[in-house]
């Protein structure tokens, strides 16, 4: 009988623990034929499978917008970099046609009078350029076979309101483009109808503009070589320079002189927050002065034997 009473106590404390989860002996549940404990780790468990669909899904989003900005980023178009030299110069500076990318690229280069002017002079074939970040910057590098020496370099900071723009050092010239370009300017560059060349050359140059004043250090010198016009019955003008540096004052100064000619000028002024101002005259060379005469006239404000030329 001992084991009898033995096998029955082992049942009895079997069906006591199967009664506090809730279980009978046979496995089934006092609230129908479900296994409590199981149904609790499946719950978890599904809770844990669609946390991890909901994070997935938030990494997959994320991922798409990233690939996106970054597709963006890249493969930004050229008009895009157009339409800032175009905001930037007033519209007198267009890169027309931009093909490419804002990074790789090439246009038409264009000069206008500006908004409303129906005056724009087109150059020869295309301005190529690549541009590359630098630092809080960029790097630009342009060649176009026409105009530029080899490749120029130009290095462009940004700051807190401030803008820097440095033209790299290069030996020789550095452009070289006709003077019949200025005529898209407007008056009186296209009442003039110039002939001839113009010629950059600069040791090194860096503008600097703050607060809408702009700096300079270094020095440019803009070549006119063999100017014509056909309001004259000379072949030739002259020849003249225009030099651009800084004052002692860290003001921008601008000299206007002959290096040889029939026709004479000469001139200094500032470029400063208000824009340019400019004053300067224009002589015949001795014996000239009867070929010159019209052209005085048109050139600027007449008194006397002289022409006198005001900007600003």
């Amino acid at each position: 009988m001992s084991w009898l009473t033995a096998r029955l106590g082992r049942w009895r404390d079997a069906r006591q623990a199967a009664s506090r989860f809730g279980v009978s002996q046979f496995g089934a549940s006092r609230f129908g034929h479900s296994r409590f404990p199981n149904s609790r780790l499946d719950s978890a468990a599904s809770a844990a499978a669609r946390a991890r669909q909901a994070s997935l899904r938030r990494w997959g989003w994320a991922g798409a917008v990233c690939g996106a900005l970054l597709a963006l980023l890249l493969y930004a178009p050229a008009t895009w970099l157009a339409s800032a030299v175009a905001a930037a110069s007033g519209q007198r500076v267009l890169l027309a046609q931009a093909q490419g990318t804002v990074w790789n690229g090439q246009a038409v280069l264009v000069l206008s009078g500006g908004p409303g002017s129906r005056d724009a002079t087109a150059l020869p074939g295309h301005l190529h350029w690549t541009l590359r970040p630098a630092g809080l910057g960029a790097m630009v590098r342009l060649r176009q076979a026409c105009c530029l020496n080899g490749e120029v370099g130009l290095r462009v900071q940004f700051g807190w309101s401030r803008l820097s723009v440095q033209l790299q050092p290069q030996s020789g010239w550095t452009g070289q483009w006709p003077s019949a370009l200025l005529g898209g300017l407007g008056t009186p560059w296209n009442t003039l109808k110039l002939g001839g060349a113009l010629r950059l050359s600069s040791p090194g140059l860096t503008l600097e503009g703050t607060a809408g004043r702009w700096l300079v250090q270094g020095r440019a010198d803009l070549d006119i070589l063999n100017a014509s016009s056909p309001l004259v019955t000379l072949s030739q003008l002259g020849s003249y320079r225009l030099s651009l540096f800084s004052n002692e004052q860290g003001q921008v100064q601008i000299v206007l002189s002959t290096r040889e000619g029939a026709l004479q000028l000469s001139g200094d002024g500032l470029w400063g927050p208000s824009g340019v101002r400019f004053r300067g005259e224009a002589r015949a060379g001795e014996g000239f002065q009867d070929a010159l005469d019209n052209l005085l006239n048109i050139i600027g404000r007449r008194d006397g034997a002289r022409s006198v030329i005001s900007i600003g």
